[in-house]
C-alpha cells in the first residue's frame, strides 16, 4: 500500500473513532404497517427471509409456529433514506431496538432529532473492559509437561467440569452453532484453531470479513478472542482441546482496542442479530461493561438490573428467539466496584464466576446481586491459569486468569448438551444447567448455582414432546447399570408411584412414554436399576424429581414446582369477552418474581394491537386488558390471539371478543 494512502487511512480512522456516534430510534416501523405482522407483508417476508433455515429450525423449536415477531420487522427504509439525505452516516440497522446507530453532522442533530418520525436520539456508549492475562508463561508447544496422552495442559480446566468424561462418551458438540463476540480472531493461523468449523465471521467494528488483526487494527487486537475461541472450539491432539472442539462457529468482533481498550454498544448489539438470523444456538460473550472511557457517562450498580444497557436487552431478546446465552460475569471482585457488569445482568443469559483449580472462588470473580435482587452469576467455571492459544503465532500457547477464560468454558457445557439432545428448548438447556450445577440447592451471589458440570448435566433427566406424546429420557453413566433393571417410578399429584418400564435404550439413555395426565398435573418421579452385582439403588436417592404435566422443565432442587414459582399461565377469563360490559379481560400468572412478561395481542389478520410488558412479583400476577387497541379504540368483534413470554417461555391463549 502506497504510504501516503495508508497515513490517510490512519488519519480517517483516527478521526472516524473521536466521533461520537449515536442511537436513532424511530416511534414506529412504517406509517402504512405499523405493528402489522400479517406474514402477507412485504415486511414480514423480508424479516422471513433474513433467517436461515437452521435460525427458522431453531426459533420453530422454541416458539412454534409464529417465529417472527415485531422487532425482527426491518426498519423503515424511507426513514433511512431521509437520514442519510441530511448527511447521517448511518453504522447499523438494529431491527430488534427499531433504531439504526449511526454519526450526525453536529449541526444537524437537533434537526435529527425534531423529525416526525424520530423517537429518541442517544449517544451510543464506549464502553471500558479491563484485561484478564496474566503477563507471564508463554509456551511453546513442545514444551509442554504433558500429563494426560490427549488434553495437554487443557485437562484440568476441563476436567474440573467433567468434560473430558462426557467426551470419552463420543459427544463433543457436533451439529451444534456456537457464537462468539469478542476482540478478533488470529484463528486461521494456529495449528489449534485452523481446522475448526468456522461457518461465517464479520468485523463490525470495520465492516468487513476478517476478524484477525488488519492494518488498521493495533497490535494484540485479536489476542483476547483467539485464547477465548481456543478454550471452547480448539483442538490439538496432546496439547489443547476445547470444551466443544467439534461444534461449527461464528465468529464476530466488535471490539476496536487503541489506547483505551473499549468496545461499543452498537456493536455487540449488531453482532447479535447476526448471529441469530445465521442460526446460532449457542452465545458466548467474554466481555463486561461498566466503566466509560474519561470524559463520558459509566453506568451505575443501579443500571445492572438486565433492562437498561443495549448489550443486556440485545441478549435477552437473542434468548427470547431460542438462544442459549453466556457471558462473563465480571473481573470486579476485588475492585470497588466489586459487582457483576453488563450484559451479566440480563434476566436470561448464564453469567459465569471463576473459580481455581481446586473449586475456589477467584478473588477478581464478580460478585451479584443484579440491582433488582437476582442471584448473580448463575454458575461459575474454572477461570484461573486456564490454558489457551496465542494469537500471532502457530504453535504458541499461555495461561490466563478471568471470568473470560470460564464462560467458554460453560458454553461449551450447553453445546454438548444440545449436541446429545437436539430438542432441547433454550429454557430447558438453562433450567437443567442450574438444576444440576453443585450449589443448586443453596444459590449464593459469590457462586450462583454452583461449579457446572457436563457428566450431571446430561444426567439430569429431560423430556420432549412428539406427536402429542411426552417421553422423558435419563442418561446413566455408570457402566455397572444392568439396562434391563432400569425403571421410572412415576406419581401424579400424590397417588401411589407406578412402575414404567424403558421404552427405548441407546448410548446410555433410557427414553420412557408418560401417560397422560390433565395439563397442570403435578408429577413427582425417581428411578431405581440395579448393578451387575443384583444391588439395587434409586436415583435421586433421598428425594424426588417434580414436574408440572404439559411443561418441558423438572425440578429437583430448585423447587420451581412449588405454588409460588409454577412458570404457569391460565386461560384468558371471561371468555368470550364483551367490553362494554366486562370492563376486563384478565390472566393470572405465577413467578418466582424479577421476571419479564411479555403480552403481545394479535388480530386474526395477524395484526398486533396491544403490546403489555411488565416484571413480575413473586407469586401470583395478574394482567387485565380492557380491550382497546394502541390508539385507545375498543377492537373490533373476532378472534384474538394472545402471545406470552414469561422468563423465556411461550404460552399461547385464545379470546373471542364480542360488541
Amino acid at each position: 500500500m502506497n504510504k501516503k494512502i495508508f497515513l490517510l487511512l490512519l488519519i480517517l480512522t483516527s478521526i472516524s473513532f473521536s466521533q461520537q456516534k449515536y442511537f436513532i430510534y424511530f416511534k414506529d416501523k412504517g406509517v402504512a404497517k405499523n405493528t402489522y405482522l400479517s406474514k402477507a407483508s412485504a415486511e414480514y417476508q423480508t424479516a422471513f427471509n433474513s433467517l436461515t433455515e437452521k435460525a427458522i429450525e431453531r426459533r420453530k423449536k422454541n416458539l412454534g409456529d409464529e417465529i417472527i415477531r415485531f422487532e425482527d420487522l426491518p426498519v423503515e427504509d424511507n426513514y433511512i433514506n431521509e437520514l442519510e439525505n441530511l448527511g447521517v452516516r448511518i453504522v447499523h440497522k438494529l431491527n430488534w431496538f427499531n433504531c439504526v446507530s449511526a454519526f450526525i453532522p453536529s449541526e444537524k442533530i437537533n434537526l435529527v432529532k425534531s423529525l416526525p418520525f424520530v423517537e429518541d436520539v442517544k449517544a451510543v456508549k464506549r464502553i471500558s473492559y479491563k484485561k484478564d492475562f496474566l503477563p507471564e508463561t508463554i509456551l511453546k508447544e513442545n514444551y509442554f509437561n504433558i500429563f494426560t496422552n490427549d488434553y495437554g495442559n487443557s485437562f484440568t480446566q476441563l476436567n474440573l467440569s467433567d468434560i473430558p468424561f462426557v467426551h470419552s462418551k463420543g459427544i463433543d458438540g457436533k451439529n451444534v452453532l456456537v457464537g462468539l463476540l469478542d476482540s478478533g480472531f488470529d484463528w486461521q493461523r494456529h495449528s489449534s484453531l485452523k481446522t475448526r468449523d468456522v461457518i461465517a465471521e464479520y468485523d463490525f467494528v470495520f465492516d468487513d470479513s476478517v476478524t484477525a488483526n488488519q492494518e488498521q487494527d493495533v497490535p494484540g487486537q485479536d489476542f483476547h478472542g483467539t485464547l477465548v475461541f481456543s478454550i471452547i472450539g480448539g483442538y490439538r491432539d496432546s496439547v489443547l482441546i476445547g470444551s466443544a472442539y467439534n461444534s461449527s462457529f461464528l465468529l464476530a468482533k466488535t471490539e476496536y482496542i487503541a489506547t483505551e481498550t473499549h468496545v461499543e454498544e452498537d456493536n455487540y448489539a449488531a453482532a447479535l442479530i447476526w448471529m441469530e438470523n445465521l442460526g446460532v444456538d449457542v452465545t458466548s460473550s467474554s466481555l463486561g461493561y461498566s466503566e466509560f472511557d474519561p470524559g463520558e457517562d459509566s453506568y451505575t450498580y443501579q443500571d445492572m438490573n438486565g433492562k437498561t444497557t443495549i448489550v443486556s436487552k440485545a441478549v435477552d431478546l437473542a434468548f427470547e428467539r431460542g438462544v442459549v446465552t453466556f457471558t462473563s460475569a465480571g473481573n470486579e471482585g476485588n475492585s470497588k466496584w466489586k459487582y457483576i457488569t453488563a450484559p451479566a445482568d440480563a434476566f436470561n443469559v448464564i453469567a459465569v464466576g471463576s473459580v481455581d483449580s481446586q473449586n475456589r472462588l477467584a478473588n477478581f470473580s464478580s460478585l451479584g446481586p443484579t440491582f433488582d435482587g437476582r442471584i448473580k452469576p448463575e454458575v461459575v467455571a474454572m477461570g484461573v491459569s486456564v490454558y489457551g492459544a496465542l494469537a500471532g503465532t502457530t504453535d504458541e500457547y499461555r495461561y490466563a486468569n478471568g471470568t473470560s477464560t470460564s464462560s467458554p468454558i460453560a458454553a461449551g457445557v450447553a453445546a454438548l448438551l444440545l449436541s446429545k439432545f437436539p430438542y432441547l428448548k433454550n429454557t430447558q438447556v438453562r433450567s437443567i444447567i442450574l438444576e444440576s450445577s453443585s450449589n443448586s440447592q443453596s444459590p449464593n451471589n459469590q457462586i450462583g448455582y454452583g461449579l457446572i458440570s457436563a457428566k450431571k448435566a446430561l444426567e439430569f433427566p429431560n423430556i420432549r414432546q412428539l406427536n402429542g406424546t411426552y417421553l422423558l429420557n435419563k442418561i446413566f453413566f455408570e457402566e455397572s447399570v444392568n439396562p434391563n433393571s432400569v425403571q421410572l417410578h412415576l406419581s401424579g399429584e400424590g397417588s401411589s408411584f407406578t412402575l414404567i418400564n424403558f421404552n427405548t435404550f441407546k448410548d446410555d439413555s433410557y427414553e420412557f412414554i408418560l401417560p397422560s395426565f390433565s395439563e397442570g398435573k403435578r408429577i413427582e418421579f425417581y428411578f431405581t436399576y440395579q448393578d451387575s452385582a443384583g444391588n439395587s439403588f434409586r436415583v435421586p436417592s433421598d428425594k424426588n424429581y417434580k414436574m408440572i404435566y404439559g411443561s418441558l422443565n423438572i425440578s429437583l432442587n430448585l423447587n420451581l414446582i412449588n405454588d409460588n414459582l409454577d412458570y404457569t399461565v391460565s386461560d384468558v377469563y371471561p371468555n368470550p369477552f364483551l367490553p362494554f360490559k366486562n370492563k376486563v379481560v384478565r390472566i393470572n400468572y405465577r413467578s418466582s418474581g424479577n421476571e419479564q412478561f411479555r403480552l403481545s395481542i394479535i388480530d386474526a389478520s395477524g395484526r398486533s394491537v396491544k403490546e403489555i410488558f411488565q416484571i413480575s412479583n413473586p407469586g401470583e400476577n395478574i394482567v387485565e386488558w380492557d380491550g382497546t387497541n394502541d390508539e385507545k379504540i375498543i377492537c373490533s368483534s373476532g378472534v384474538y390471539y394472545f402471545l406470552i413470554s414469561l422468563n423465556g417461555q411461550q404460552f399461547g391463549k385464545k379470546l373471542i371478543l364480542l360488541k
